[in-house]
């Protein structure tokens, strides 16, 4: 099993790696690649010593997987190129995920839909991941007419670059902006860049990526992302209206029995998600669950996930298990 991890050197490949060996992903040759600036350099994994190679000769090299965290520009330059030599595509931009030839794979909702035609395949967004996770069991129960969601989004989101900003700011030091405002003691309610609609890019991925996961075009989704000062970890207030009624216990038992959830639901012992304990764990991280009091059938969810895990990397990594146990690779 020769794997390519494409983007090895960054804030989101550097997790893979680490997510690969906690697993014990089957690997017989890992192959880091990164951009030009960082051919040559040398990573970690394993306790053994790899040289990071370029993207051409990790094409030639033709891996059997290909997991991607390098850009949607990268991505759609040159999945199409491995795909080609018969490399299985994991990719972790936006590139392909709403493409209607590609599949967008969250592995407890959808895997099954996974077969050895699909030669590159999407992870979703890291905020859509945490919620659909939440959506996929209770919509199954009680049908989900309209979804409200408001999240609270990590630096790590953005990248290095962020948390080096914040980092600055936090110690009085004059560097590079890479958000338009200070994000110390601060909330900036923009993630990614504005459409012509008002909304960001970041809002409009939990508003359409959502249905193409849970295979359903009429679930009504609106989105207000907001980046906070939080070094690691997503968090999400969900409003959640059901076209049936819903009992609280059964609410919380369903979560509790869905695969990838944690329940942190007890109001005596001030327990409920937090980024703080969310860090470094894969499970999506589920609280605050009461009724919506101002009209019938209606949810409040208060959810938190490490987005460099389960909302990137770990969601990839178990997607190429998935692959591998199922022989579709």
């Amino acid at each position: 099993m020769r794997v390519a991890v494409v983007g090895a050197t960054g804030m989101v490949g550097s997790v893979m790696l680490k997510v690969l060996a906690e697993r014990k992903f089957p690997i017989t040759e890992l192959i880091p690649v990164a951009s030009e600036k960082s051919i040559g350099k040398e990573i970690e994994f394993n306790n053994k010593k790899f040289t990071v190679i370029g993207l051409q000769d990790a094409v030639d090299m033709k891996a059997d997987i290909a997991i991607f965290s390098a850009g949607g520009g990268t991505s759609l330059e040159w999945a199409p190129k491995f795909a080609k030599e018969g490399t299985t595509v994991i990719d972790n931009s936006s590139a392909w995920r709403m493409n209607p030839n590609n599949k967008l794979i969250v592995p407890e909702i959808n895997a099954s839909q996974l077969t050895t035609n699909d030669k590159i395949i999407a992870n979703p967004n890291c905020s859509t991941i945490q919620m659909v996770l939440v959506m996929n069991p209770l919509h199954k129960k009680y049908t989900i007419k309209r979804t409200i969601v408001s999240t609270y989004q990590s630096l790590t989101g953005t990248g290095v670059k962020a948390v080096q900003q914040f980092e600055n700011e936090r110690n009085g030091i004059e560097g590079e902006m890479v958000y338009p405002y200070p994000i110390d003691k601060n909330c900036i309610p923009h993630c990614d860049v504005f459409e012509v609609n008002g909304y960001t890019k970041e809002e409009m991925k939990l508003v359409n990526e959502p249905k193409k996961i849970l295979n359903d075009d009429s679930l009504k989704i609106t989105a207000t992302a907001v980046r906070v000062p939080v070094v690691g970890g997503h968090s999400e207030a969900i409003n959640i209206e059901f076209k049936n009624d819903f009992d609280l216990t059964e609410v919380r038992k369903t979560l509790h029995e869905t695969d990838g959830i944690t329940l942190q639901d007890n109001l005596d012992t001030n327990t409920y998600p937090m980024p703080l304990y969310a860090a470094d764990k894969d499970d999506v991280f589920v609280g605050r669950i009461r009724r919506d009091e101002s009209q019938p059938n209606t949810l409040n969810l208060w959810v938190v996930t490490d987005n460099l895990r389960k909302g990137a990397a770990t969601n990839a990594v178990q997607i190429a298990e998935y692959l591998v146990e199922n022989n579709l690779v």
